[in-house]
């Protein structure tokens, strides 16, 4: 098979041990494609210099919700001349996380709408993240209008179908593979072949049966093959089929 791993962090210290050995194995196990997405300016330079040394990998920038609180709103004129990179792909990984309560809301939301409205300037997609924030994000969202995809979707299939008809694509992780996933399982369902995106959120969210272990691109294979039998489909066509649809979005 040949997989497209659409959001991975392979600057996150977990890969210091063996990062460059890993990134150097991972075309021979069928990975075609890496979206390498940062949290900080710092780590969208970082990204972009691994998009330098590997064919296959591919970097966003942009500035996660948890860590926007750090930095003042000029930092988004660092992220608009990174994103002019030849191999930026995306505005990302951005967007709403309520699950803590320690990162100001407010903060979050001008944040999020300032990236998403230079995502739609730049005509690049954005790199949704929407943690326990379901009605904000999509206030924002279908107010900017820019385009993209929701990352490890969280919702529900009536959510999802909101954001299909925005235009979004809609990303599945290792969460899919869970027991307990039985509401992504509907929300995969009801998503179109030709909108749907497979993922790791590596180093995080591994695959059954791996779940609790370092993740990586690698590992993406069975959430291709989980998605497959949702589908209906083979595990090869599931991989074409996505790794297709995220060469479409990131033009690549």
């Amino acid at each position: 098979m040949k997989l497209f791993d659409s959001h991975a962090h392979y600057y996150d210290e977990a890969f210091d041990p063996d990062r460059e050995e890993l990134l150097r194995r991972l075309p021979g196990e069928g990975i075609v494609g890496v979206v390498t997405c940062p949290s900080t300016v710092e780590q969208t330079r970082y990204s972009l210099a691994l998009a330098e040394r590997y064919d296959y990998i591919y970097a966003a920038a942009g500035i996660h919700p948890q860590d926007c609180g750090a930095f003042s709103l000029s930092a988004l004129e660092e992220i608009r001349e990174l994103s002019a990179h030849e191999k930026c792909v995306a505005i990302g990984e951005v967007g709403l996380d309520y699950h803590y309560e320690n990162y100001d809301r407010e903060t979050q939301k001008v944040w999020f709408e300032r990236q998403c409205e230079l995502a739609k300037e730049l005509e690049l997609p954005v790199i949704v993240h929407d943690r326990d924030a379901h009605a904000d994000t999509y206030e924002i969202i279908e107010r900017v209008r820019p385009f993209g995809v929701m990352h490890c979707f969280s919702g529900s299939a009536e959510l999802a179908e909101q954001y299909l008809k925005l235009g979004f694509y809609i990303s599945f992780s290792g969460v899919l593979t869970f027991k307990n996933a039985k509401k992504t399982v509907r929300a995969a369902e009801a998503v179109p072949l030709d909108r749907l995106l497979i993922e790791t959120d590596a180093p995080y969210l591994a695959p059954e049966p791996r779940r609790g272990s370092r993740n990586d691109s690698s590992l993406v294979r069975y959430t291709c093959e989980k998605l497959a039998e949702v589908k209906g489909i083979s595990p090869e066509e599931c991989a074409h089929i996505t790794m297709c649809n995220a060469r479409k979005l990131f033009r690549i």
